[in-house]
């Protein structure tokens, strides 16, 4: 299988990527008459009301993610999945039956919108941490960015078909469709069989919200991504109302707005495939993407016919896309496992819940000024999105441009952090150091001078260490010098500053932090045994 399509040797993942992209179909099916029935049928094309069903949709995972992080940490992911996808089964059979009845109102589309926010506030942190049960370790970035490949690749077939059955049968049916799509993820579900297993939590609830935040606080560079997402997906990824407003400018119909979702989901695809080629998710890419966004999205506010504005958007649903699965692939891969599940649902509620701030406001602006300029908004949150990424490299990274006798110019790092695909990161702000994924016999709890535990660093020549992190860090490391002994002393380059050999401040012993370390060195040892004999 290529490297393209890797994560897909592993049976688990295959069923779980046909039940989803059944699913996904009619989710954008669904979505597609949700705001065509809420611009054209139940208000005179205002798009604010269309901002307002959009933010009550996505206002729930924003407040709620504290709670549903920690419900993805301490809970079976399967179980949570199938009532959260039961629940929206019913949710949209509801809707269906008002709206065939010919009873829907303003109102029933917004306490739809709420709960349906509810349950896919629970729903997306288990559904995006789930992918990571299905594979190995080092299938993980490439599966994140095939589930996103999927999804888009939905979102290609869902809209077109959604437009075409409310222009035959009616925009009920569209809500009625989508309720037995979930069916196929529920099969999918009870299909599963070699599950990593999760390891149950001792702390309390309390305890270990306070240790996810403290763990991203320590991670600068997840902060960067975390605003990066926040302002692309508020301001920017508002492609519901930037397609039903741009077809109404243009006096189009139902099928054209359809058809603009799905010509959205041509790039989405394109830039979501082209995300599954990397080895490794990295900033500069997210960076790169975020600024591109902004033009594309400048680009089309221009288009001065509907059709030119349909090509437009193939561009936009590149950018978008290939900056949002970078971004997902880099937080879960980057993440110790311990933490996956609240990192991500901060990322989640971020990433959906800046929604309910920027939908109302993009609407407002598409109301008063005309769609163009709710497309100016865009573009400009993708470009100072941009410019917050690159001046966070240029003072904390120190980027700076370099003359390369093979390449010419090109951006090099003067300092570079631990975070890596494939590796634990210690969730201190002061300690930049990283676990080897190979097992580890725990040989004491003293630090050294380079800031590492002696339980990892006894086992692991930092030669070989170097070149573990150089294979799978999203960001060039630079090499350790060692004498490649067996059991002499091993020191890094003296010469290099702390922030790039990965040294700390000289303190005593930190017991509780080496335990910590060997724990999740023995759970995911654990876990890559237990996948080794199902394998077997």
């Amino acid at each position: 299988m290529t490297a393209m399509f890797r994560s897909l040797s592993e049976r688990d993942f295959r069923i779980w990527f046909v039940g989803a992209f059944v699913s996904n179909i009619g989710g954008w099916m669904q979505t597609t008459a949700q705001n065509w029935v809420v611009l054209t049928e139940l208000t005179d094309s205002n798009a604010l009301a269309v901002g307002v069903t959009v933010a009550l949709q996505f206002a729930p995972p924003l407040l709620l993610s504290p709670v549903t992080g920690l419900i993805a940490d301490r809970f079976d992911r399967r179980k949570i999945l199938f009532i959260t996808q039961t629940a929206m089964l019913a949710l949209d059979l509801a809707l269906g039956i008002v709206l065939i009845a010919g009873h829907a109102q303003l109102w029933h589309l917004y306490v739809f919108a709420l709960l349906l926010g509810v349950v896919s506030a629970v729903d997306v942190p288990c559904r995006q941490t789930f992918i990571t049960d299905l594979v190995a370790h080092a299938h993980m970035s490439n599966a994140v960015a095939l589930n996103s490949a999927q999804f888009n690749a939905a979102r290609m077939i869902g809209p077109a078909i959604a437009g075409l059955l409310i222009l035959i049968v009616g925009s009920g049916w569209v809500f009625i469709l989508n309720a037995f799509s979930f069916i196929a993820m529920l099969i999918a579900l009870g299909m599963l069989r070699n599950l990593t297993p999760q390891f149950p939590r001792t702390t309390s609830p309390g305890n270990q919200f306070v240790a996810g935040f403290r763990y991203i606080l320590g991670r600068p560079d997840l902060i960067v991504v975390f605003i990066i997402v926040f302002l692309v997906g508020a301001f920017g990824m508002n492609f519901p109302i930037f397609s039903s407003t741009m077809a109404v400018a243009f006096g189009r119909g139902a099928g054209e707005f359809g058809l603009l979702s799905s010509i959205i989901a041509i790039g989405s695809l394109a830039g979501a495939l082209l995300s599954a080629r990397r080895e490794r998710a990295r900033i500069r890419v997210i960076i790169v993407a975020s600024a591109s966004f902004g033009l594309a999205a400048l680009i089309s506010a221009l288009t001065p016919t509907f059709w030119a504005f349909a090509t437009s958007t193939v561009l936009i649903g590149f950018a978008a896309v290939t900056l949002m699965t970078t971004a997902n692939g880099y937080v879960q891969s980057t993440t110790a496992p311990g933490m996956r599940g609240r990192v991500v649902a901060l990322y989640m509620a971020i990433l959906m819940g800046g929604t309910p701030i920027g939908a109302p406001i993009v609407g407002a602006v598409a109301d008063h000024f005309g769609p163009r300029w709710g497309l100016g908004v865009a573009a400009v949150s993708g470009a100072v999105a941009a410019l917050i990424g690159l001046g966070w490299l240029i003072v904390a990274r120190g980027m700076r441009i370099e003359k390369h006798p093979r390449t010419n110019w090109r951006p090099v790092l003067k300092f570079a952090d631990a975070p890596t695909a494939a590796i634990a990161i210690i969730p201190s702000p002061d300690l930049r150091t990283v676990v080897p994924p190979e097992p580890v016999t725990p040989v004491g709890c003293s630090e050294g001078r380079s800031g590492v535990c002696a339980c990892t660093a006894a086992s692991v020549a930092p030669v070989d260490f170097s070149e573990e992190v150089a294979l799978t860090s999203p960001i060039p490391l630079p090499h350790l010098r060692a004498r490649n002994s067996h059991g002499n002393k091993q020191t890094p380059d003296s010469s290099l500053p702390p922030a790039q050999h990965g040294g700390g401040p000289l303190g005593q012993p930190d017991d509780r932090r080496c335990a910590e370390i060997r724990q999740q060195i023995n759970e995911n040892h654990h876990r890559d045994a237990i996948r080794r004999n199902h394998e077997q």
